[in-house]
């Protein structure tokens, strides 16, 4: 009995850590900053770049409806370091042999000295969401300031 007992409770084991797997594999890999700029180091990949707020009505939509589908999770784990971050975020950062900090923290629009670095437009004012993709140099190639559809986003990565 203990035998059977033990073989069911494996079989149960390996199916479950399976599922768990394959269900982490649908999801993308976000990075913060810090991880990316170690893992630049390790192997240089182009960057994709997600900034966003927590009341964003089109960040929290892409969230649930574009990041969550499996081929656009597959297309930037396999070819981009993916980071997402909050434009409001309190945190220091470094990055780069830098701190980035967020110096508006106390004022009305708080946004983080990073976001505004890579993804402000010229003459207006910030916005998000706000996507970034950047060489492996980390260079930017494309700055995106609106919401995009799974389907939208696909042939962004496709190019």
């Amino acid at each position: 009995m203990g035998t059977v007992f033990l073989r069911v409770f494996c079989v149960f084991s390996f199916v479950s850590g399976s599922t768990a797997f394959s269900q982490s594999e649908k999801a993308v890999h976000w990075l913060d900053f810090e991880q990316l700029e170690d893992s630049l180091k390790v192997h240089p990949k182009k960057v994709f770049i997600d900034f966003y707020a927590d009341w964003c009505g089109p960040c929290i939509r892409m969230q649930k409806e574009v990041f969550t589908d499996p081929e656009i999770a597959a297309l930037l784990n396999k070819a981009y370091y993916a980071v997402k971050m909050n434009v409001e975020t309190k945190d220091t950062i470094s990055f780069g042999n830098q701190q980035f900090v967020n110096e508006r923290i106390k004022k009305r629009n708080p946004v983080h000295q990073i976001p505004l670095l890579m993804a402000r437009q010229k003459n207006k004012p910030f916005s998000v969401p706000a996507l970034v993709f950047m060489d492996a140099d980390f260079k930017a190639t494309a700055r995106y300031f609106q919401y995009l559809s799974a389907e939208q986003l696909l042939q962004i990565l496709l190019q």
